[in-house]
């Protein structure tokens, strides 16, 4: 297995992990239903083109497009189909599932320009932000434009029924457009688990009953079990469709580390974060690195044509890395495991940002580091003792996350009481970072000399959470009193500058600075 697909397969499942722990209490039966749809695409029979896929698509009367809620290149993938189909003459309806059922009367008066856009999302709850169903507005204003029919699909339903019972109430409704006397052609836009054809499309065959047979088309969006075979088989760029051993289809538009990270950026922006949605990563980059070099009077101008903005989407990250830079073989391995820890981060040899995560606050502190980078050099890769390497990287944490404040002012770190709180509750490695954060912040103002005895210096984890933790306390305080005018802009810029030759000196000077 190449080095990249090994490296790309194993953030997969650390994030895959990660979901899993966002999303508590699944139930067997969930377990259950989301094997039936992984036992469906773990293969594939042949690649597709693009044309096969439209004359598939063109042949059918229902089609059952999974969508991957938080990726809004699901949705627009959808509407491509939906485009394909409206321009043959049929009349098409839009099955959809981001718009509940008991909604339908709301969502008939705004295709008919009887309520607006906004009043409309406010009653099916999504209000100005669409939460985990980032392309709702794209489609009820293209169904709009094109004077379509919208069929809500989804109810509310919990307990261990509440898949069944749901399929149930989506399948009456999908098969009601139908059985209408123009036999339209019904374009459905649910959950990847859902489509599979035992599931939904099957519920729809029973609500039909005798009837005309109507013939469905599955297609499936990124299966990661597809997706990985093809990726070892060395396919992915060359696939952009593949027909499974059912006769589904499956279309392949972004790998499921992308859909995951999409995932958990919205989770982020749920907690105040921002998607970098609407640009390019590398181009949001350069914009607030600039914003921040002017506040610290650092220069970035030529520098910002040098650097490079490397994603969790790219599946050679490390390689790209690696080559913009001289690595040892303990370095490289270091790399890596932080890419699987899915923490972004600033490379100073490389002039290289990794972004784990397409997020306003993450892309906003990588570009503070590059800013510092800029103005020290290479001092911020000066080789340092222990103690006073855990003290220069509590102050690069503070500088990063400063400038993700002046960029996204609302962003928040944990405080004193939350720590506590996690101290009390969590196990293991974040209860011990918990125990080193609030034993240095109590010591750190009256008896500095005694929290210099407490720090994590022998154990990477430690180090790193313990030191990641005080500097985001520090940058936060840094930004309250530059915000309340209690730091001058001069004493910002000095702290930029300094090449912090006596770390722990300038952490504590700091520490009582702003603890005034």
């Amino acid at each position: 297995m190449r080095a990249s697909l090994a490296l790309h397969l194993a953030l997969f499942r650390r994030q895959k992990a990660q979901i899993a722990r966002a999303i508590e209490g699944q139930s067997a039966a969930f377990r259950a239903y989301e094997a039936r749809y992984r036992r469906r695409t773990s293969e594939y029979r042949r690649v597709l083109t693009a044309s096969a896929v439209s004359q598939r698509v063109q042949a059918a009367d229902v089609v059952y497009v999974g969508d991957y809620h938080t990726l809004p290149l699901a949705q627009e993938t959808y509407l491509e189909l939906v485009e394909g189909v409206r321009e043959a003459g049929r009349r098409v309806v839009l099955a959809l599932e981001c718009v509940e059922g008991r909604h339908q009367a709301a969502v008939e008066a705004y295709l008919a320009g009887r309520l607006a856009e906004r009043p409309l999302l406010a009653r099916l709850g999504h209000g100005t932000s669409q939460g985990s169903w980032s392309g709702l507005r794209t489609l009820l204003s293209y169904a709009k434009r094109h004077r379509l029919q919208v069929v809500g699909i989804d109810r509310r339903a919990q307990g261990e029924r509440s898949l069944e019972l749901r399929d149930a109430y989506a399948a009456e409704r999908i098969a009601r457009a139908v059985r209408a006397e123009d036999k339209p052609r019904v374009m459905v836009l649910v959950g990847q688990y859902h489509v599979a054809p035992c599931h939904l499309p099957a519920q729809v065959e029973r609500a039909l009953g005798e009837g005309p047979e109507a013939r469905g088309l599955v297609v499936y969006q990124n299966a990661e079990g597809v997706y990985w075979r093809l990726a070892r088989e060395g396919k992915v760029g060359m696939s952009q469709a593949v027909e499974l051993p059912d006769g589904a289809l499956c279309l392949l538009n972004a790998s499921p580390v992308v859909c995951q990270q999409s995932f958990l950026d919205y989770l982020e922006a749920e907690s105040g974060d921002s998607p970098l949605r609407d640009r390019s990563a590398a181009e949001r980059f350069r914009e607030m690195a600039s914003l921040i070099g002017r506040l610290a009077g650092v220069p970035v101008g030529r520098s910002l044509d040098e650097v490079e903005v490397v994603t969790a989407a790219d599946e050679d990250a490390l390689v790209r890395i690696q080559q913009r830079g001289r690595f040892t073989q303990g370095e490289l391995l270091q790399l890596r495991r932080h890419i699987l820890s899915r923490e972004s981060c600033y490379i100073p040899r490389a002039r290289t940002a990794y972004l784990a995560s397409l997020s306003l606050n993450h892309a906003a502190e990588e570009a503070a580091h590059f800013v510092r980078h800029c103005a020290v050099g290479d001092a911020m890769e000066a080789p340092r003792r222990a103690s006073d390497a855990f003290y220069a990287r509590c102050l690069e944490e503070a500088l990063g996350f400063f400038g993700s404040k002046l960029v996204n002012p609302r962003r928040t770190c944990l405080g004193t009481g939350e720590w506590a709180l996690r101290f009390a509750g969590a196990r293991g490695v974040e209860r011990q970072i918990a125990a080193f954060v609030l034993a240095h912040k109590a010591a750190e103002v009256e008896v500095p000399d005694e929290a210099v005895k407490l720090l994590p210096l022998r154990k990477d984890r430690l180090f790193h959470g313990v030191s990641h933790a005080l500097g985001y306390l520090l940058g936060d305080a840094l930004y309250r009193d530059f915000d309340g005018g209690q730091v001058d802009r001069a004493e910002l810029r000095a702290l930029f500058r300094n090449p912090l030759e006596d770390p722990r000196a300038t952490y504590f000077d700091w520490v009582r600075r702003l603890s005034r």
